[in-house]
């Protein structure tokens, strides 16, 4: 069973994504800011993750480079999960490392699609 670490400061939004995720099948294991994030990934690897980018702390952009240039994390799969759905956020997020970008709110479907096709499962 893939493992996904969700990375929202918003209580309902990681409430909301976990129900989701796990009702297919997904272990998620949530974090709430960069701080909280970098101390699970000293410790698990997670097989993808979502990644918010307003929080407190780094932003999700400044994260996700940080974890790309992490030679143990580089590989793992980083979706950008985002209100910031212009298309300069949207480049921002390429271009930072993240391998894919959802703009909240979200289709249920397309959601899980883009999931799915990092895990290689449905």
């Amino acid at each position: 069973m893939a493992t996904i670490l969700l990375v929202d400061d918003e209580p309902e939004m990681r409430l909301l994504t976990r129900t989701i995720l796990e009702k297919k099948g997904y272990d998620v294991i949530e974090a709430r800011d960069s701080d909280e994030t970098l101390v699970i990934l000293d410790k698990e690897k997670p097989d993808l993750i979502l990644l918010d980018v307003m929080m407190p702390g780094l932003n999700g952009w400044d994260l996700c480079r940080k974890i790309k240039n992490k030679e143990e994390l580089k590989d793992i799969p980083i979706i950008m999960f985002t209100i910031m759905s212009e298309s300069h956020n949207i480049e921002r997020s390429f271009k930072s490392g993240a391998d894919a970008h959802i703009n909240r709110p979200f289709e249920m479907k397309e959601f899980l699609d883009i999931v799915n096709k990092f895990l290689k499962k449905g």
